[in-house]
């Protein structure tokens, strides 16, 4: 009862901030049935009685017959859980954030650190800009260096043909904005040129437009170098569509049960340090990143396997695979830093198609994809220091096995009012296990505890 007069009382300060959107804040949703948090979020005016129904829908209003206009030789639809992260204050606003994901904990992780953030004002983040990248690959040249001199002295030419091969895209304040030519003769490899064509995609991931793009400029770029083209598409090394999110966290917010905020702190930046110096702390320190920013990409609408190709990608540029995100104490202040590209879309594929991902577009109350990019940023940043708290005070298996246990108790056939019991047993024995839940259930509903107990 605390927690939501609390949680009521930050509604009102936030409502007073930015009266056109929901408070992120909601005490005790987690307590609440699905039913339940469904109505609040109707009553609270985040989303009306027709989404509640969509909601509650099985597959999410995607039938059959949509989803083999989605893809090839469909059979059917593979559905996800999809939940909320809440307290989310990023630059200065709030978020609900959706996020499809099957893993137990990531939206109790990202929800709690956003909580602690939001004390000291949550989650900055800034992204550049929504340039991609596509690649034009040109071989076969008899003069390299003419050939790229001939790229480089029609880049104006050609930066205007491409533009008119996607008006729309201009039209919107978009196309391309940039060329590069680079001249790639690595040992035994085949010697190539590379013509970079930079691409505001606007609102949209762009890959569709990107690669029409480079198709199109094919022929003249041929003309002009003597060359064949071989390749032309876009990269998903994103590193002009990138992404920074901090957030920073007095002391005295991070105290936790018996460890000090300073403690947690320096148990933090100790993991941060494991991560940038060795890459196989890194790619595990990564996954737990991706675990929360993944999850809001799919509910999103949006390719979640682009996204992590790039920010991998981007992790080893300099020939060195590095932590996505950072931490460090300044002063009595833990401050954590995250940098990856970001390239996410509010328009196009799946987003126009699919009316749950439409809804989480709604339930987030975004502008422009480059403000989805900075709240997956925050996330991916919350995600990382719940599992590093984790880490550095009670280890990450003991704060995740109440959630696994529970999914292992109604995966063993666990009715709602028999899973507390049921997960209760589990932990206690320390086998969380589908059988050994199986075994629990049957002799407690043979014994009548779980009818007592009701």
């Amino acid at each position: 009862m605390l927690e939501t007069r609390k949680a009521q009382r930050e509604d009102r300060v936030s409502n007073h901030e930015d009266k056109d959107r929901p408070s992120s804040r909601i005490g005790g949703f987690y307590r609440m049935s699905t039913r339940e948090r469904v109505d609040l979020l109707v009553e609270r005016g985040v989303i009306d009685a027709q989404d509640a129904a969509l909601l509650r829908s099985h597959g999410g209003g995607l039938d059959a017959q949509m989803a083999n206009q989605m893809v090839e030789n469909a059979i059917g639809v593979l559905e996800l859980p999809l939940g909320l992260g809440l307290n989310f204050k990023v630059n200065g606003r709030d978020y609900l954030v959706p996020m499809a994901v099957e893993e137990p904990s990531i939206i109790a992780a990202v929800s709690h650190v956003a909580k602690i953030a939001r004390g000291s004002g949550g989650f900055e983040a800034r992204a550049e800009g929504n340039v991609m990248i596509g690649q034009v690959q040109v071989v076969g040249c008899e003069d390299w260096d003419k050939a790229r001199e001939a790229i480089e002295a029609q880049r104006d030419e050609l930066i205007a043909s491409a533009n008119a091969l996607q008006p729309n895209m201009v039209e919107r304040g978009g196309g391309v904005t940039g060329l590069e030519v680079r001249l790639i003769d690595e040992g035994n490899y085949q010697r190539m040129l590379v013509v970079h064509l930079f691409i505001d995609c606007c609102d949209a991931m762009g890959a569709n437009a990107i690669n029409s793009v480079a198709e199109g400029m094919a022929p003249r770029i041929e003309e002009l170098t003597g060359g064949r083209v071989f390749l032309r598409i876009l990269s998903n090394l994103a590193d002009r569509r990138k992404v920074r999110a901090t957030c920073r966290i007095p002391f005295r917010d991070l105290a936790w049960k018996s460890f000090s905020g300073k403690e947690v702190a320096e148990g933090i930046v100790l993991a941060s340090e494991f991560a940038e110096v060795d890459p196989y702390r890194a790619a595990t320190h990564n996954k737990g990143i991706m675990n929360g920013i993944g999850a809001v990409c799919i509910a999103t609408g949006n390719d979640w396997r682009a996204l992590e190709a790039g920010a991998h990608a981007y992790c080893a540029r300099d020939g060195r695979y590095r932590p996505m995100a950072i931490w460090r104490i300044e002063g009595e202040t833990l401050v954590g830093i995250l940098e990856i590209p970001i390239q996410v879309g509010t328009v196009g594929g799946p987003i126009r198609l699919h009316p749950t991902v439409q809804l989480a577009h709604k339930i987030l109350r975004i502008e422009s994809a480059a403000e989805l990019a900075e709240v997956m940023g925050a996330v991916g940043l919350a995600q990382n220091m719940g599992a590093l708290k984790a880490l550095a005070t009670e280890g990450i298996q003991r704060g995740h096995m109440s959630l696994h246990a529970r999914s292992v108790a109604a995966t063993a056939g666990a009715k709602p009012e028999e899973l507390d019991r049921v997960v209760e047993r589990l932990i206690e024995d320390g086998e969380i296990k589908v059988h050994r839940a199986r075994e629990i259930l049957l002799a407690m509903r043979a014994s009548g505890e779980l009818e007592a107990a009701g």
